[in-house]
């Protein structure tokens, strides 16, 4: 389903965090998070026809409002979540079983169209993809599919085909993207979480201007099948979350390989990293992104946000301290294989004339850049690995950080509409002064969270990235844990 947008002027008022309320205040209102779900249904306080039910009323009444879905299958959902009931009622437990989740629209749902943002007729998937199919082995009912923007190439949620999606704190802003409806359904409380997926940022950089948890875990640690390398190797699916007990909680859910996947990471246990202290960790922070020639520097309130989560870590006993990573020229790793991805994905529409003409210029370009240069950018990521893993790297010449901390976005989130009209060279010089800090972390296949960071003055969120080495989800899912039961971030919600 789709829905126009509604029309907001530049007067709107923000919501004000400090009146947002606090969950105990709240609870008989906001609902409930992933995992006090499933652990509701498990002993029996609440049931999946219950949960599903509320949760497709909230979609449809906030249809005009935020606009964060572009299909519900509500019917199969009911039918689901009332044989959930019967298994529950037979004593069987799964992590999820019964739990309403949303994903996606560029996530193939068996018996659904996969349109990731475009317009036009797509058939129905045939199959469920290995995300899917293993969210619905843990006992989640998927209620929708959530809007993007098209192919996933923007930090904003936006697209003739389905209008607008908007932020739940501020419905003039953008929640993001391109993960952006599956932020703005959790933020909202439309659902307790959702899957999106980060190429570029598209699950932090929604995570950051919604007050959300989101988790870019390693390249393979959740299947992309039936995409075996999406968009060259740069693009992963992801948590979005309220809390990081409810993001790791669908990360163990989800992840593992498909047999044909090409990434296949060591397993790893996101849901008990989350309650294990990460003891003392030495930590940077970084302010000065990679090399764009934007000359970006982050808004002073989005400065002031994250200094203020350096400071709340210097407190809690680790050693934070400014430093600079040897980026290098990692755009070069970047540039062909995001447009050759779109290129990719591109030239299966049935219908080209229908993409936006910024997709069409990003075809074009992938496919000159295609061939040659992604196979020589590709070979370049051992260098990258090699050069920024020293970063991590104790011993002789490397710094021995443990974790990098930067700012997710430059910028607070932007008004909806800002982009309307650029070209594509303008639109892209657009995001990366927006955006500048995400993206090299895809190039590198190695995991990021977003947390919260606070709100701007005018109550917008921000939020700041914690970045590893390869494989170090656990360490950073223990760090956002402990930020989290200090910061408590999950108290601010949006008003319903």
């Amino acid at each position: 389903m789709s829905s126009a947008p509604i029309t907001r002027t530049a007067e709107d008022p923000a919501p004000d965090p400090r009146r947002t309320a606090t969950p105990d205040a709240a609870s008989d209102a906001f609902p409930r998070g992933l995992a006090d779900s499933a652990r509701d249904l498990a002993d029996g306080r609440t049931t999946s026809t219950a949960l599903v039910t509320a949760a497709l009323a909230r979609i449809e009444a906030s249809r005009s409002g935020l606009n964060a879905f572009r299909h519900l299958r509500a019917e199969a959902a009911l039918a689901e979540a009332a044989e959930a009931d019967r298994r529950l009622a037979a004593g069987e437990r799964l992590p999820l079983l019964g739990v309403p989740v949303a994903v996606k629209d560029d996530t193939d749902v068996a018996g659904m169209p996969t349109h990731f943002g475009c317009a036009g007729d797509r058939a129905p998937a045939t199959a469920d993809s290995e995300a899917v199919r293993r969210l619905r082995a843990a006992g989640a009912v998927i209620v929708g599919k959530t809007n993007s923007c098209e192919l996933g190439q923007w930090p904003f949620t936006e697209g003739a085909a389905f209008g607008a999606t908007r932020n739940p704190w501020h419905t003039g802003h953008t929640p993001g993207g391109s993960s952006g409806g599956s932020a703005a359904a959790v933020a909202a409380g439309l659902v307790p979480a959702a899957l999106g997926s980060d190429g570029a940022g598209s699950v932090r950089i929604p995570a950051a201007w919604t007050h959300l948890v989101g988790i870019k875990p390693q390249r393979g640690r959740i299947s992309v099948h039936p995409h075996s390398d999406a968009f060259q190797g740069l693009t992963v699916n992801g948590p979005l979350a309220r809390t990081v007990e409810d993001a790791a909680l669908l990360l163990d859910a989800v992840a593992g390989p498909h047999p044909e996947d090409p990434h296949r990471p060591p397993p790893v246990d996101a849901s008990a990293a989350a309650r294990r202290d990460p003891g003392r960790l030495r930590i940077a922070l970084a302010w000065r992104p990679p090399l764009t020639l934007t000359g970006t520097a982050p808004h002073p309130e989005v400065r002031r946000a994250v200094a203020a989560i350096a400071e709340a870590l210097a407190r809690l006993g680790h050693d934070v301290e400014e430093a600079r990573p040897r980026y290098g020229l990692i755009g070069l790793g970047f540039v062909p294989r995001a447009t050759a991805g779109i290129a990719e994905l591109a030239a299966l529409h049935p219908e080209p004339a229908l993409l936006d003409a910024r997709t069409r210029s990003a075809l074009r370009t992938g496919t000159r850049l295609g061939g040659r240069a992604v196979r020589a950018a590709r070979a370049r990521e051992v260098h990258q690995h090699r050069r920024i893993g020293a970063f991590f790297h104790r011993g002789r010449g490397g710094a021995g950080f443990d974790v990098l901390l930067t700012p997710t976005t430059a910028l607070p989130p932007p008004r909806i509409g800002r982009f309307d009209g650029l070209s594509a060279w303008r639109t892209d010089v657009a995001i990366t002064e927006a955006c500048p800090y995400a993206w090299p972390w895809n190039v590198l296949g190695w995991p990021g969270v977003n947390v919260p960071a606070g709100f701007t003055r005018d109550g917008l969120p921000v939020g700041a990235q914690l970045l590893g080495p390869s494989r170090s989800e656990e360490r950073l899912v223990s760090l956002a844990a402990q930020l989290e039961d200090d910061r408590r971030w999950h108290a601010h919600r949006p008003a319903l």
